[in-house]
């Protein structure tokens, strides 16, 4: 495992992660959220595999990748000895990819359209995902517009998929901008039964915990910034 050769300075790099986590994990408390309820998803894109092996060391078990080769690359390398890591894609996903996450994904948490999701079933059936919902209406971010959620829940259920939840990505605006958008995605979840609300990032995880979320997805708040600063998960 690459890392600092230097153990002091290990040492410090590990007591910083652990700081930034009690932070992270003070903040889910402080908006009312539970951290037996509230889980943390450490957005691992862009972050070397060696500070992931130390998150590891401090009980964090869920990464999240946005781009294929990259979750490859750290899943087939020097994380492979750590096989209790689940593995989420929480990025926008060409179909031709899927074949090659398939394998390690735990959760697919951007299925946007019923062409990504018949792959997804092919190459991994039976697998869990969740529906992005886009409630920002920006494009880039992908999702699928709160009122055709319903149908392509339905849809990824016709096709043997296991649909435990909704995923959002917050839009830019005052709080209670955010905590409206993420309230929606709240009532969808609740409508449709489903228990998994995948909202909230480091910019937001308040308001995101204060309107029901299950899952926090929290990159630059526990490992500072990194050489991607995507949308997705930060």
């Amino acid at each position: 495992m690459t890392g600092p050769a230097d153990p002091a300075e290990a040492a410090g790099e590990l007591a910083d992660l652990r700081r930034r986590l009690d932070q992270v994990r003070a903040r889910i408390v402080d908006a009312g959220g539970e951290l037996g309820v509230v889980r943390l998803l450490a957005v691992s894109k862009g972050v070397d595999p060696h500070r992931l092996a130390m998150a590891h060391q401090l009980g964090l078990r869920d990464l999240g990748e946005s781009y294929a080769q990259e979750l490859v690359a750290k899943a087939e390398g020097e994380l492979a000895e750590h096989p209790d890591l689940r593995w989420h894609f929480i990025g926008r996903l060409q179909r031709n990819k899927v074949r090659l996450v398939a394998p390690f994904v735990h959760l697919w948490q951007s299925v946007d359209r019923l062409s990504l999701a018949g792959e997804v079933a092919r190459r991994a059936p039976g697998a869990r995902v969740l529906v992005q919902v886009n409630v920002s209406g920006a494009d880039q971010q992908g999702g699928v517009p709160p009122e055709r959620v319903a149908a392509t829940v339905e849809g990824c259920r016709d096709l043997g998929l296991d649909v435990v939840g909704l995923m959002a990505i917050g839009p830019q605006g005052t709080s209670q901008e955010v905590r409206a958008a993420f309230g929606r995605v709240r009532a969808l979840a609740d409508q449709l039964q489903l228990p998994e609300r995948s909202m909230g990032m480091s910019g937001d995880l308040e308001q995101a915990v204060a309107e029901g979320s299950t899952m926090v997805r929290v990159g630059t708040a526990l490992f500072g910034p990194r050489r991607d600063a995507g949308a997705v998960g930060k």
